[in-house]
């Protein structure tokens, strides 16, 4: 027979029959027929081969069903068979979005489901075989799911009755400057929303007009009431907080054009102010031994394991690690390990014929006591500013906290107690005739540059005492407007054993929930202080899952789909309503298995 008479299978135009789907519980999937019970595909689209299947693998067990219970089955079995298979691949591109994972992951992580699905439960291999995790795929449920989040944050800026931005900017391995925008709103109910608003490119130059028409855009695209703005937080660079042309200084005039009775306060970022406040020490000369003797261990391979080799030696598990400028930590933590291994370090550098003197100089052993204790208190500060969630007075306590420890050090250094610096204690202890009293100018250097970066938390503490002790503070220290409602809310305070029950054991954003409907002036100031931002932490956190997911070889990934990472990475307090996108979709097969009668 000559190939030209050859039958051709996909030439005959063979339709799937909607009445197979009754008779014989088929469905249709990408042009194949699909068994609804077992999920197994007919190769060759004929009535034969698909009832041949059913009579001989269902046709005992499924006979006895008929009419409007027949037909019921078969729904619930359509729906399985779609829904399931639909909401499992968008599931999955979720995870591969949250691992920070290339869209092409999808199908690796597929092909691990089927040969698990082979060994444990080959019957319903087919099953798994139906959840499409191609590349494609991937990358468009991870759109979809953007899309409802975005869709659901739009809703709930509708509903903000406060609202504060905080923004930072920082460059991706490609070069391009990234936006990093966060909003945080109070609703009616005094919920409070933190969620991640978008990540720009910025392109081409980002001056303070390039930066503020990027927020603008953002915001407007979301439908924020302007007139609603209570804060914005930068990272504090010029081009941010500059009086005359900053971003800063546009976006007020811009938030009290739309309401100008109302108040908008502005916060550089408590972590970058206090990491700016070290550098008010200026005790280089110890940081200029440290890193050069660190980086010469460090930054060779061979220094570097003939070094940890000498400290297995004294059984000492832990290294020296790197100093890095831009890393809040990273100062306390190498200078705390040069301090507790100075004596190792010293001998090895002998070896190397690199010595250190300085560490045989007591005066500069004295310097270095000093900047390991000074820096451990200045890591555990940030460590408690750092977090998500937390709110303004929270971090106004910790900073007024400590420039009280501040205050104590500095007494108490000034008669030469080193009471609270356990290194420098040590370190004099082995000394002869050592000044303590020398580091008292140190600490008042640093406490007046507590003062002076943390002037707006002056500008608003009797905000914060009102919203922190409502029921302590004096009606005539408060604001005309409030001074009734405290009146009122004080003898309640001390009458109403559950509401003050409540005060002392929830949160502050939970108390004043139970104060509404009754005071709207307290309740709204509330608002204003539960929807401020004091940190950029949460850009800082986005930059990061940035340069996981935009790496040397991901560097093609573009602007959109980046953003849309982020978006599931960074979400808080919303996630995506798969059960409604699955509504709209229908299973697609890939890579099914076969079945020819």
């Amino acid at each position: 027979m000559s190939l030209s008479k050859k039958r051709k299978v996909d030439t005959e135009c063979r339709i799937f029959q909607e009445k197979w789907t009754s008779s014989y519980m088929f469905t249709e999937v990408n042009g194949k027929p699909v068994c609804l019970v077992c999920m197994r595909q007919v190769l060759v689209l004929k009535e034969y081969n698909i009832r041949h299947h059913y009579e001989t693998q269902h046709g005992e067990k499924y006979s006895s069903f008929h009419g409007e219970l027949r037909k019921q089955k078969v729904n619930e079995m359509l729906v399985e068979v779609s829904d399931a298979a639909v909401k499992a691949s968008y599931v999955i591109a979720s995870q591969v979005a949250l691992a920070s994972k290339p869209y092409s992951e999808g199908e690796f992580v597929k092909n691990c489901i089927l040969k698990a699905a082979e060994i444990v439960c080959p019957e319903k291999r087919q099953a798994f075989a139906n959840i499409s995790l191609t590349r494609n795929t991937v990358a468009d449920r991870i759109s979809e799911q953007w899309a409802d989040l975005d869709s659901q944050l739009k809703r709930k800026v509708e509903s903000f009755l406060a609202f504060s931005v905080a923004i930072d900017e920082s460059t991706d391995i490609t070069d391009v400057a990234q936006l990093a925008i966060f909003i945080r709103g109070v609703d009616d109910t005094l919920t409070v929303t933190e969620e991640f608003l978008e990540l720009v490119p910025m392109t081409d130059t980002t001056t303070a007009e390039d930066i503020f028409r990027s927020v603008v855009g953002a915001l407007d695209r979301v439908g924020a009431d302007w007139s609603r703005a209570v804060s914005l937080a930068t990272d504090g660079v010029p081009s941010m907080i500059g009086k005359k042309a900053g971003v800063v200084t546009k976006f007020r005039e811009k938030v009290q054009a739309a309401n100008r009775e109302g108040d908008f306060w502005t916060f550089p970022c408590i972590l970058h102010q206090e990491a700016l406040c070290c550098k008010s020490l200026k005790m280089d000369h110890v940081m200029e031994v440290v890193v050069r003797t660190v980086n010469f261990i460090r930054a060779r391979g061979l220094n570097h394991r003939q070094f940890d080799s000498l400290l297995s030696d004294c059984n000492i598990t832990h290294g020296l690690p790197y100093h890095a400028e831009v890393r809040w930590l990273s100062r306390g933590a190498v200078l705390k390990r040069f301090f507790d291994l100075r004596g190792e370090i010293g001998q090895f550098m002998e070896k190397k014929g690199k010595p250190v003197k300085k560490l045989q100089c007591p005066l500069w052993l004295q310097d270095l006591a000093f900047m390991v204790d000074i820096t451990e208190h200045l890591n555990n500060l940030s460590r408690m500013l750092q977090g998500r969630k937390k709110i303004v007075t929270q971090y106004y306590d910790s900073i007024h906290a400590f420039k009280l420890k501040l205050t104590l050090w500095e007494t108490q250094i000034a008669s030469g107690d080193p009471a609270h610096f356990p290194c420098l204690r040590d370190v004099c202890a082995a000394s002869v005739n050592p000044d303590v009293k020398q580091y008292k100018d140190k600490i008042s250097g640093l406490l007046r540059e507590f003062e002076k970066r943390f002037q707006v938390f002056s500008e608003l503490e009797t905000e914060f005492a009102v919203f922190h002790s409502p029921f302590t503070v004096r009606a005539s220290d408060v604001p005309v407007d409030m001074q009734l409602e405290i009146i009122d809310l004080q003898p309640n305070m001390q009458c109403d054993v559950e509401l003050k029950d409540k005060f002392a054991s929830v949160g502050l954003d939970t108390f004043y929930k139970y104060l509404l409907p009754r005071y709207p002036k307290l309740t709204a100031l509330a608002a204003k202080m539960l929807s401020m931002f004091g940190t950029t932490y949460l850009c800082e956190q986005v930059f990061s899952l940035m340069t996981i997911n935009k790496t040397k070889l991901l560097s093609k990934l573009t602007h959109k789909h980046l953003n849309e990472i982020l978006k599931l990475a960074a979400t808080q307090d919303m996630m995506p309503d798969i059960d409604a996108l699955v509504q709209a979709k229908r299973c697609q097969v890939s890579g099914a298995n076969t079945e020819q009668d």
